[in-house]
């Protein structure tokens, strides 16, 4: 079995890692399905896609500089119509909101006039004897 870009073909999980599953062909081959490549949407615990042991169909996507396989699983799904993307966070509370300027604005303060003065003090120099 020849594995040139864009065959496609049969291979079984043997590893699986947190950027990807390791993929192995009859041929002896091993290649890497890069997370990114397991589903059209985001893949934040690739586990809840694949498992070791399973048999699993994939496409060459082409080979390294150092000769190792790039594979993908997605290339061979139905691509849905509109990508689901990761949700956004919303907008925080107004006093939320109000609170993280006023910290900034001193920290912008703090760190252009060399920290908070104290009170009673005249802003530096020496002291007179």
């Amino acid at each position: 079995m020849q594995l040139d870009s864009g065959a496609v073909a049969e291979g079984r999980i043997t590893r699986v890692t947190d950027f990807g599953a390791f993929i192995q062909f009859e041929n002896g081959e091993t290649g890497l399905v890069h997370i990114s490549q397991i589903a059209h949407s985001f893949v934040r615990n690739i586990h809840d896609h694949v498992r070791e042991g399973d048999s699993i169909e994939v496409k060459v996507l082409g080979r390294d500089e150092r000769g190792r396989l790039d594979l993908s699983i997605k290339e061979l799904l139905e691509e849905p119509e509109e990508v689901p993307r990761p949700r956004a966070i919303g907008r925080q509370s107004p006093q939320f909101e109000a609170k993280l300027r006023s910290f900034m604005r001193d920290a912008k303060e703090r760190t252009t006039t060399g920290g908070p003065k104290k009170p009673g003090s005249s802003g530096g120099g020496k002291r007179k004897k």
